[in-house]
């Protein structure tokens, strides 16, 4: 009781020096893309890395958070470095191919300056920059000055722009890492009916996260 009336004699007198309140204001949320995995969301102005080896369920990551963006519905633009998008199993899988710029590249160089330009450009509310088909010695060529280009330029948007690649290439300029392994193949006699996924949320393995991906196609 003495606690509150010795505040509240101290807010009295300071109140007309200062605008703001003495009451803690609550950490505003940080707008995310869902991607349709619980836990996992990719974070807003802000540039995000998803990484692994082949077959490790990093393209199905992004393939659902294109599809829960675009159906929105919001623009988004899919940066291909090496030409591997299928329009047609990404239409399967969710994604509204009308809110989708798909630009096709021949290397990582024209995938990068083609992501700054659309990043720039403003307006999309996700933008994937897809490494996967890439070597890894021409991933790591990039500079870091170009990481931090694409995050400066990303930070006072609404976009999430998010990378998709082999290994962790941005580093200290992603603000969220996940790195993706497969865990299992499940099958159904001969068939494949998908694969079971464990993804580590970094940086400082904020934690670990065990999901399933099912095949677009089914027999």
């Amino acid at each position: 009781m003495l606690f509150s009336a010795l505040r509240s004699q101290i807010e009295s007198a300071l109140a007309p020096q200062f605008e703001g309140s003495f009451s803690l204001k609550e950490k505003p949320r940080v707008a995310v893309i869902p991607t349709g995995i619980s836990r996992i969301d990719l974070p807003r102005g802000t540039l995000s890395e998803i990484y692994g080896p082949a077959s490790s369920g990093k393209t199905g990551m992004l393939v659902g958070a294109l599809a829960r963006a675009t159906r929105l519905p919001e623009s988004c633009a899919l940066i291909d470095a090496s030409d591997s998008f299928d329009p047609i199993s990404g239409s399967e899988a969710g994604i509204d191919l009308d809110q989708l710029l798909w630009i096709r590249c021949e290397n990582a160089e024209h995938a990068l300056k083609a992501t700054d330009l659309v990043v720039q450009a403003g307006g999309f509310g996700l933008v994937a920059l897809d490494l996967n088909g890439v070597p890894a010695r021409e991933a790591r060529r990039i500079s870091l000055a170009s990481w931090f280009r694409l995050r400066h330029a990303v930070e006072k948007t609404n976009t999430a722009l998010v990378v998709v690649e082999q290994e962790l290439n941005a580093g200290c300029c992603s603000t969220l890492q996940i790195e993706t392994r497969r865990a299992d193949f499940r099958f159904q006699g001969a068939l494949l009916r998908g694969i079971d996924v464990e993804a580590t949320l970094g940086p400082r393995r904020r934690g670990e996260i065990r999901y399933q991906l099912d095949p677009v196609f089914r027999t």
